[in-house]
């Protein structure tokens, strides 16, 4: 058997960055065993994330693109343009960030990644021991004093509203420059809008010739491959204008978006992270910022010789706010196009992005509540407690 202080379940975006953070801010923390699925069926799909922080960020070397400009464009095609003074919006693909990660990690002394299907992990004071399958369907244990478990949570904790953050992207290449290098189309509402719910279009500029494209739903039920496609056609052709393209690759997803409480403890010694640990924002589905968050409070805890539970990775007022708008939008109580491009053309976007980042003040929040629909989030806010909360899906 095996013997670790930290195993991390789970390579892909919250167990690297954990072992990262480990490996910087807690080398005492060693050994660690990063246990990566042998079952390629069970490895993360290869996919874009995004994000905002200062200019200067530890994984730039392996961005794909940032920038200092966003915009929303609404439903009538008027466009609210922002500036980002103090930070970037920042996107990066998995496979490389993933690809980055192993080779830091294979310079940290101490940390291996080591090939392994988890089927199981019994919690215990003295040690728990996580057992695992390598590629050859042979059984093996590692004992560790501390576990941190990435893997999804099915069923979902049971909530009050679940709707899907559900998406498929297409990286175009055009035949004549269509997109502007310089700033990105945060939600661009020019899309058929669900009775309940919202959906968008997304365009990430990766040159006048290059973008990745995503049409996007906030809604109960997803859609089929087909039915995303329909929509990037029609967006591409009626909004964008263009005729001739190639698809050079793809991508889809679904982030739950729920007032669940996600549970970060799962027994003596045995933490969840990531989207398990409660990582994204229930209101918008960005997760890696909170994911760099928990990862560096974890690994200071156990340099500091504290029990490594993962902090919450929003405040109880941020989470508060975000079951009553999901649910306000479930309910068809507010248009999200109205509601978005209110809020961002209502509010200075520093302050809009700590928001969604969990940092402002009472008196910031306050501010920002009197910029949406006041009237339908007060109603729902008022019903909220009394809604019975159901199983998850």
């Amino acid at each position: 058997m095996e013997r670790a202080e930290v195993v991390i379940v789970g390579a892909g975006a919250s167990g690297l960055s954990l072992a990262l953070a480990l490996a910087e801010h807690a080398p005492g923390a060693a050994p660690v065993v990063v246990l990566d699925a042998a079952d390629a069926g069970l490895r993360p799909v290869d996919r874009t994330w995004c994000w905002w922080e200062a200019a200067h960020g530890p994984y730039d070397d392996m961005l794909a693109a940032s920038w200092d400009r966003l915009r929303l464009v609404g439903a009538d095609g008027e466009v609210v343009p922002l500036r980002l003074p103090e930070s970037r919006y920042k996107m990066l693909r998995s496979p490389v960030f993933e690809a980055g990660a192993r080779e830091r990690l294979a310079h940290a002394a101490g940390t291996r990644l080591v090939p392994g299907t988890v089927v199981g992990i019994v919690p215990r004071a003295d040690g728990s021991l996580v057992r695992a399958r390598d590629a050859r369907d042979r059984e093996f244990t590692v004992r560790a004093r501390w576990v941190f478990d990435s893997r999804p949570v099915s069923p979902l904790p049971p909530a009050r509203t679940l709707l899907w953050q559900h998406f498929r992207g297409w990286f175009l290449r055009t035949a004549a420059p269509v997109f502007t290098p310089g700033a990105v189309d945060l939600m661009d509402f020019r899309t058929p809008q669900p009775a309940r719910g919202l959906s968008f279009c997304y365009v990430l500029p990766l040159g006048p010739c290059e973008a990745l494209v995503e049409y996007t739903e906030f809604s109960r039920q997803r859609l089929t491959r087909a039915a995303y496609e329909r929509e990037l056609r029609r967006y591409v052709r009626e909004v964008l204008g263009v005729d001739a393209y190639e698809v050079t690759g793809s991508e889809q997803g679904a982030i739950p978006m729920t007032d669940a409480v996600f549970g970060r403890r799962a027994g003596p010694g045995v933490f969840r992270i990531g989207t398990a640990g409660g990582a994204t924002r229930p209101a918008t589905g960005y997760t890696f910022a909170a994911v760099q968050r928990q990862a560096r409070a974890v690994a200071e805890r156990l340099a500091r010789g504290a029990e490594p539970v993962p902090p919450p990775s929003y405040g109880r007022r941020a989470r508060a706010m975000d079951a009553v708008l999901l649910r306000a939008l479930d309910r068809g109580r507010v248009r999200g196009p109205e509601f978005f491009t209110g809020l961002f053309g209502g509010v200075p976007v520093e302050r809009v992005l700590r928001f969604l980042d969990g940092r402002t003040t009472w008196a910031e929040d306050l501010g920002i509540g009197l910029r949406v629909p006041v009237g339908a989030m007060t109603a729902t806010a008022l019903e909220l407690p009394f809604v019975r909360r159901r199983p998850g899906g």
